[in-house]
C-alpha cells in the first residue's frame, strides 16, 4: 500500500517536459482557432478569441496545480494569457498588446539580472539545477581544486547573457506584434492578426531564443568540464 501510495506521489510530482504537446496547445491550436473561426459565420470574435486563450490557460493552470509547484515563469505566462483576452475583449488599443508582449520576457530578464544581487540567482533555477546537472558531484570537483570562486564568476557572466535572451525576446516580441497587428481589437482581423503573430513568434523568436539558451549552457558545460575535468555523462544529471 505504501510503495503504491509513494509511486502515485512521485508520478503528480514528476514534470517531465512535452515540449510538441506545448507547442500544440499553446501556439498551435489557438492560432488556428483565431485564424479560421473569428467570423460572424462560426464563433465570433470574441467566442473565438476566448476560445484560443482558453487552451493555453487551461494547460498552464491543470499543470500549475498538478504538479502544486510555484513557478514564476509559467504564473507570468497564464497572466500573460489573460492580459491578451483582457485587450480585446475590451478593444483597447494595440499599443498595449505590444507592449503587454514585450513586458512579460522583459520582467523576466530583470528579474534575472535583479537575482544576480541575491544568493540564488536565477540561472541556478533555470539552468544549474540539480534536474538537469550533477551539482553536487560538480561542487565537489570545484571546491577540491580550488575553482569554486572562478566558476561563480563565470556563472555571473552566463546570468548576464540569460538575461538578454529574455530582453532579445521583449524587443522582437514588441517588434513583431507592432507590425502584424494593426487591426481595431475585437474585430475578426484583429483575431487572424493574433494567430498569424503567435505562429512567428516560434521560427522568429523563440526558436533563436532557444539558441541562445544553447550556447549559454555549452559556455557552461565548456566551464564545468575545464575546471573539474569531467566528461559530459558526469556532467548531466543522473538519469532516474
Amino acid at each position: 500500500m505504501n510503495d503504491m501510495t509513494d509511486t502515485t506521489h512521485s508520478s503528480t510530482a514528476t514534470h517531465k517536459p512535452r515540449p510538441l504537446v506545448d507547442l500544440l496547445i499553446s501556439i498551435l491550436i489557438p492560432s488556428l482557432i483565431l485564424m479560421k473561426l473569428s467570423g460572424e459565420a462560426n464563433l465570433g470574435a470574441d467566442g473565438a478569441l476566448v476560445l484560443a486563450l482558453a487552451f493555453p490557460l487551461g494547460w498552464g493552470t491543470f499543470e500549475l496545480v498538478k504538479y502544486r509547484k510555484f513557478n514564476f515563469i509559467a504564473l507570468l505566462g497564464l497572466i500573460s494569457v489573460l492580459l491578451t483576452g483582457g485587450i480585446g475583449l475590451l478593444k483597447l488599443d494595440n499599443q498595449w498588446l505590444a507592449i503587454k508582449e514585450a513586458a512579460i520576457p522583459g520582467l523576466i530578464g530583470i528579474a534575472v539580472l535583479v537575482s544576480t544581487r541575491t544568493r540564488y540567482p536565477l540561472i541556478r533555477t533555470l539552468l544549474f539545477n540539480k534536474s538537469v546537472l550533477n551539482v553536487d558531484k560538480i561542487h565537489e570537483r570545484l571546491e577540491q581544486g580550488g575553482h569554486t570562486q572562478h566558476f561563480e564568476t563565470r556563472l555571473l557572466t552566463a546570468t548576464y547573457w540569460l538575461s538578454g535572451t529574455f530582453f532579445f525576446s521583449s524587443a522582437m516580441n514588441y517588434a513583431l506584434a507592432k507590425w502584424i497587428v494593426i487591426s481595431p481589437a475585437g474585430s475578426e482581423a484583429f483575431n487572424a492578426e493574433l494567430g498569424r503573430m503567435n505562429l512567428l513568434s516560434y521560427p522568429m523568436i523563440a526558436i533563436p531564443s532557444m539558441i541562445m539558451l544553447m550556447a549559454i549552457f555549452y559556455y557552461l558545460w565548456r566551464t564545468i568540464h575545464g575546471l573539474t575535468g569531467l566528461k559530459l555523462e558526469e556532467i548531466m544529471a543522473p538519469q532516474a
